[in-house]
């Protein structure tokens, strides 16, 4: 038998909490405009609390054209009329913290909106100016400046740069934006901006947040000279050595983490900061949670593996091995507001890339009930692995990825940028269906929603699962009470080296855990079968997860 480590000491909440992400847009809508909001949020907590999270974690309701969901911010100091008011938010805290429920909320500090006041400010002012030395602004190459100052590419597809005119009505310099071009790019440079979010960390702090999670914590600091990249597509596979791309993960980054962690811990009640970080490989993504930086880090290295057991065995000894060695816990995700749904995803036949999404007409998609079946199998060996884990809102629903989404009904800045090419992630945020009868399946009280729900979800709403043993809802909520109740979280991981071809097993604590990802199927241990991912009998067959206690 193979024994880890024990896991990363500490007692602190955020070592083995289960956190649950909200896309506010998507989660409740209060008001009837088809667009979900803090009062929703406010109103559906009971939900969450019966689950059995322990936090929540907000995605983006500031000031915002909504040009990218929110996360084109024109003002981090205050709520976005379309989802209520601070008055709104003091309010959801409290609710959240009475039920014992933390609260994290998103901060985008990579970019703002082209409709904040600085970049508002940077726009007439002249080159080289304080106001323009805030965002990234360069010259253009060629004797007229017409051609971009590097050949960097958007996220979104796309070229990474757009020129400004002067006020005099002639071109002038460009400015730099990784993601659309309605969010230039900040310069962490500045004194101005590190003081800026300093107040905004502040803010958010004396509210009674819990915590932050980053987005694009990979990202702020740029290669000196802002060189050309050549992609390399090595980079982002796993284990890769390869470059990072001279806008990603540069050492500068490190600095920032540090004085905002700084920020965090002038305040009580361990308050933190958990990193969006796409970094590779897994030995480089813990420089992130080093003791002085963030607390944790998305395992995008788990969320990206495939459902192969050599390839999970590997992951999962990899990502405790490293996170232990810095003294953070491994987190654990399957699915967020950026990806497809693992639902639908870890059963795709065909490459799908991060961010390109899936359609009716995708190649390679699976059929619905062994994608589901799969999907609870995944979830469930999830849930059982030692550290924090975090669910993405409506997979406990068990939704897939809606893909009969109208093209004139898209949101994303990525069906756009890339003229229809990539779906983007509209397939993944979709509005939650909450009742089996009413308008928008008891979303919205008028039946409006900002994307188009399908038909299908009628049977997965959540009031048609509510005590129906066997449905998606009733698996996770009773396998986060048994980990809570058997301590999964904070016990080592002991490997079964017997484990037939196909499967992988471990103990963690008293309990035994195994998931038959493609074998044949295989006899359970000795003991008593807590809970599985799909019905059995006396054998555990391919796409099940068993937690036996022997």
């Amino acid at each position: 038998m193979n024994t880890h480590a024990a896991p990363a000491t500490g007692n602190e909440w955020w070592r083995t909490a289960v956190i649950y992400q909200i896309y506010p847009r998507s989660f409740a809508d209060s008001t009837g405009d088809g667009v979900g909001d803090l009062r929703g949020i406010t109103a559906r907590l009971s939900h969450l609390e019966t689950l059995g999270v322990d936090a929540i974690w907000l995605s983006p309701f500031y000031t915002s054209p909504q040009r990218d969901g929110g996360y084109d911010v024109a003002d981090f100091m205050d709520v976005d009329p379309l989802f209520g008011n601070l008055a709104d938010f003091d309010a959801m805290v409290g609710e959240a913290h009475n039920r014992g429920l933390r609260v994290i909320v998103d901060i985008v500090p990579n970019h703002t909106s082209d409709q904040h006041e600085w970049f508002k400010q940077a726009l007439p002012a002249a080159a080289g100016s304080p106001e323009r030395d805030r965002y990234i602004f360069r010259p253009g190459q060629g004797p007229t400046g017409a051609e971009p100052p590097n050949n960097w590419v958007s996220v979104f597809g796309g070229p990474a740069w757009t020129r400004v005119f002067n006020t005099d009505g002639t071109p002038g310099d460009w400015y730099l934006h990784l993601f659309d071009t309605s969010q230039p790019d900040l310069n962490w440079a500045n004194e101005d901006v590190l003081s800026g979010f300093d107040e905004i960390l502040r803010f958010w702090l004396d509210r009674e947040v819990d915590g932050f999670r980053v987005d694009v914590a990979h990202g702020l600091i740029k290669a000196d000279g802002l060189p050309d990249y050549t992609v390399d597509e090595s980079y982002g596979s796993m284990g890769s050595e390869a470059q990072a791309p001279p806008f990603w993960a540069q050492e500068g980054v490190h600095d920032v983490w540090r004085r905002w962690r700084r920020v965090l811990d002038t305040y009580e009640g361990e308050r933190i900061l958990a990193a969006e970080a796409w970094v590779y490989p897994l030995s480089k993504m813990a420089k992130w949670v080093r003791p002085d930086e963030m607390h944790q880090s998305f395992n995008f290295a788990y969320l990206e593996t495939a459902w192969n057991a050599t390839d999970l065995r590997s992951i999962i000894d990899t990502s405790i091995r490293e996170f232990n060695a810095v003294g953070a816990p491994s987190t654990w995700v399957l699915s967020n507001h950026d990806v497809v749904r693992h639902t639908t995803r870890l059963s795709l036949t065909e490459e799908n890339p991060q961010g390109h999404g899936i359609g009716r007409d995708s190649l390679g998609l699976p059929e619905t009930e062994p994608a589901l079946r799969r999907a609870r199998a995944a979830s469930m060996l999830m849930l059982a692995l030692p550290g924090s884990s975090y669910i993405f809102q409506g997979e406990e629903l068990g939704l897939p990825e809606a893909l009969d989404i109208p093209d004139d009904a898209r949101a994303d800045p990525t069906w756009f940028r890339t003229q229809g090419e990539r779906y983007g992630r509209d397939g993944c945020r979709v509005p939650l269906p909450w009742t089996a009868k009413g308008a928008a399946y008891g979303f919205s009280p008028t039946g409006a929603t900002w994307l188009p729900q399908p038909d299908q979800w009628r049977e997965l709403a959540r009031d048609a699962q509510v005590g129906v043993p066997d449905s998606t809802l009733s698996l996770y909520t009773s396998t986060l009470a048994l980990r809570r109740e058997y301590g999964t979280a904070t016990a080592t991981l002991e490997w079964l080296d017997d484990t037939p071809e196909g499967c992988i097993g471990f103990r963690v604590g008293a309990v035994t855990v195994l998931a038959n990802v493609s074998g044949a199927p295989i006899s359970l241990p000795q003991g008593e079968v807590l809970a599985s991912s799909s019905p059995i009998t006396d054998t555990l067959p391919a796409d099940t997860t068993a937690w036996v206690r022997e």
